[in-house]
């Protein structure tokens, strides 16, 4: 997604509102926050050896969102080979981030950058003009300080806010999130205007926020118990909105077989073993991306497997109900010719389901279709090492860059980070190469026997 301009947007009523599940979501909610038409993404805005920014507020500091997505280029697409950082920041603001780009995000030289703020910069309050203008000031700022030094820009909208705690002020909780849908508003218009691209992630928010409190009550926290930081299922929705944004295809695999000749044909990225009486042996380089963990793994993954209890908000799978998420992005997918019973029985290595034989003939999704897969296992470890890798950057760029607890002059702080730059880069490449050492093909068997 980079060069559009108005006539070239989606109507919210199109393709765009329905993808996100607004067919769900009461008419009035249009209604009351006016949001403005959302950009149609185009595919390839990333390019192979990209670098991507990943810049934040306390959100993006959380590490859940940037978390998924570098999962996700790493595992999903790794033919791009794309290094991921994240720079959030908790409690920053548009002109906080502006102030500290060039020592923090622009020394490693990113080609690519997602920005997420808006949540600080409403200041939990009704929208002001002034609030507007100095969203809108800002973020212009940042986007040509990007541009400046050659970075594509994907501009993303905060997400919403939930019920209200810690934050509470004299407004509703409507119409802080009327604030934060005018932010969101500007920053389509700013990307337009500087033909880059837009990530928008309230609208799915709030839209998932409405649907959850019908589907599941007011306790379903998508907006974390604080009502600001979203729990793993508002992180995805996060995520969901960024991946889209940067172009991405979504098609991980592409299995064709056919019964009759007992042959398989397979996509990029997916390597044929071996095939005896019917049962296939793959190499898979292209991951799904897994919602959940093995039993022994969740600890040191993500707190919830998804399978357990999709009603609860802290885990991925039921965050990827509320977007289409496997449709869009994870499409993992199995077609079979020449099914002549009724039902077969689908082995996806150490798991299987029934399907019709109608079914396998459309095709079906075996990442959505399967809670565990060959690759989860594998996935856990690798995202592990995305965790610690991830941590360390922001260890690295609010503690180990920031003389005497954050304090000291721009001089300072320039020669700190002078001084330190190299020490921490090269722990950084260690931390880089335990990723690349944990994430190696996955060999599993794929079998299909009349049930």
């Amino acid at each position: 997604m980079s060069k559009y301009i108005i006539p070239l947007i989606w109507l919210l009523g199109g393709p765009f509102a329905s993808s996100f599940g607004a067919d769900n979501v009461p008419a009035s909610l249009t209604d009351r926050f006016h949001p403005a038409q959302a950009p149609q993404p185009q595919q390839h805005l990333l390019k192979r050896g990209d670098r991507l920014a990943i810049c934040g507020d306390s959100i993006t500091e959380q590490k859940m969102y940037s978390r998924i997505m570098e999962d996700y280029l790493t595992m999903c697409e790794p033919e791009l080979k794309i290094s991921v950082r994240q720079f959030g920041w908790g409690g920053e603001r548009v002109d906080g981030f502006l102030k500290r780009m060039t020592n923090d995000c622009l020394r490693f030289q990113p080609n690519v950058a997602t920005t997420c703020y808006g949540m600080n910069d409403h200041e939990y309050r009704p929208y002001e003009d002034s609030i507007g203008e100095a969203y809108r000031k800002n973020s212009l700022a940042v986007m040509e300080a990007f541009k400046a030094h050659g970075v594509r820009v994907v501009m993303g909208s905060s997400g919403c806010v939930g019920n209200r705690n810690w934050w509470q002020t004299s407004a509703t909780t409507e119409l802080l999130n009327e604030n934060l849908c005018r932010l969101r508003n500007i920053g389509i218009e700013l990307a337009g205007q500087e033909h880059e691209g837009f990530a928008d992630v309230f609208w799915p928010m709030i839209n998932a926020a409405t649907e959850a409190s019908q589907k599941y009550g007011s306790n379903y926290n998508l907006s974390g118990g604080d009502g600001v930081h979203p729990n793993w299922a508002g992180h995805v929705i996060m995520a969901y909105a960024f991946l889209k944004a940067l172009g991405l295809s979504g098609q991980i695999a592409d299995f064709k077989v056919d019964l009759a000749a007992e042959k398989i044909t397979l996509s990029t990225g997916h390597h044929l073993v071996s095939s005896k009486n019917g049962v296939f042996e793959i190499r898979s380089d292209r991951f799904p991306f897994c919602a959940d963990a093995p039993l022994g793994l969740a600890a040191n993954w993500y707190p919830t497997a998804g399978f357990y209890n999709i009603t609860n908000s802290d885990n991925l799978r039921s965050g990827m109900a509320f977007v289409p998420f496997n449709q869009d992005l994870n499409r993992f997918m199995l077609a079979v010719k020449n099914a002549t019973a009724q039902k077969y029985r689908v082995t996806w290595g150490d798991n299987s389901k029934v399907f019709t034989a109608d079914q396998l003939s459309r095709g079906v999704n075996l990442a959505d279709e399967f809670a565990l897969s060959p690759f989860s296992a594998r996935f856990a470890m690798v995202d592990a090492a995305v965790s610690a890798k991830q941590d360390f950057e922001t260890r690295q760029i609010k503690t180990l860059f920031r003389p005497q607890g954050g304090n000291g002059t721009p001089e300072q702080i320039a020669a700190q980070t002078g001084k330190v730059l190299e020490d921490t880069e090269r722990q950084h490449t260690a931390l880089e190469n335990v990723i690349h050492v944990a994430y190696v093909p996955v060999t599993y068997t794929l079998k299909i026997t009349v049930e």
